[in-house]
């Protein structure tokens, strides 16, 4: 017989050998994925958030540079306070985040999920807060 054949032969019949276990993934490994997504977009979403406090601190500073001069300057800059206050919602974010990340994680390892609703509603909160204070800034700065 060919040797060559043999080989093929002895190749099929491992495959069709029913004894040897098939590789096997976990069920929940769509929901460990599926978790680091929404991981990374939160992570993605704070440096954003992060950058664009620095826009607005910055854009204040260079308002300041460029404005007129002999117009009297208010010495507290609400840019400033709200660029600081969106880098700071940022690191947050990215700090609760994490926490959340490692919680569904090993919920999820437990079989034991239960979605939390307060981490969003905390971070909604907090965004739209700094929007009034953008808001009222834009406004105050007409």
């Amino acid at each position: 017989m060919d040797p060559g054949k043999e080989a093929v032969e002895s190749r099929s019949n491992v495959s069709k050998d029913s004894t040897r276990p098939a590789p096997r993934t976990s069920k929940k490994v769509s929901d460990h994925l599926a978790n680091e997504r929404t991981f990374l977009a939160w992570i993605r979403t704070g440096l954003a958030t992060i950058t664009f406090g620095f826009v607005v601190e910055r854009f204040g500073l260079l308002v300041r540079e460029l404005g007129l001069r002999g117009v009297p300057v208010n010495s507290f800059h609400y840019s400033a306070l709200i660029g600081v206050s969106l880098t700071i919602l940022g690191i947050i974010m990215m700090i609760a985040a994490l926490v959340n990340f490692l919680n569904i994680r090993f919920s999820i390892d437990r079989e034991d999920f239960h979605p939390q609703i307060g981490f969003s509603i905390i971070l909604t909160v907090l965004a739209c807060l700094i929007g009034l204070l953008l808001a009222y800034y834009l406004l105050a700065t007409a």
